[in-house]
């Protein structure tokens, strides 16, 4: 995970590079700073470098309890790297559900706030019913 925390936070650091080029460029060109685009650009950088920054803690953390992993080691055999990786739901409606009502939030505050109240409702419910799906009905654990 060490890479990819090292990716997350390269990328995020490039996004600034961009950021601080992206507004000398509206100012120049424009006359005035293009702050939409430039603050975007601003938060990506603290979203990768937060996604990073807890990859490598985890990273570190998993090396001292566990060591390398076999991906992280030159030395290791493919077979190392078997076993369970979790658990994947094959035929789970949930998420579609999810997915539907986050758009209907979405679109309720363009909207009105009633849609997104009620977006936010069947939000809620949407997820709950995700997490608990199987600890009811025919797939019980």
């Amino acid at each position: 995970m060490r890479v990819q925390a090292l990716l997350f936070m390269g990328v995020s650091s490039f996004f600034g590079a961009m950021a601080v080029i992206y507004a000398l460029a509206s100012w120049y060109f424009v006359g005035e700073i293009e702050w939409t685009g430039t603050v975007t650009l601003l938060i990506a950088i603290g979203f990768g470098w937060m996604v990073g920054f807890w990859l490598l803690q985890a990273t570190r953390r998993s090396e001292r309890y566990h060591g390398l992993p076999p991906e992280e080691r030159i030395d290791a055999e493919i077979d190392e790297g078997a076993g369970e990786y979790g658990f994947f739901s094959p035929h789970s409606w949930w998420p579609l559900f999810v997915a539907m009502s986050v758009a209907f939030t979405a679109v309720g505050v363009a909207v009105g706030w009633w849609m997104a109240a009620i977006g936010a409702l069947a939000l809620i419910l949407t997820v709950i019913g995700w997490v608990f799906e199987y600890y009811r009905g025919e797939f019980q654990h």
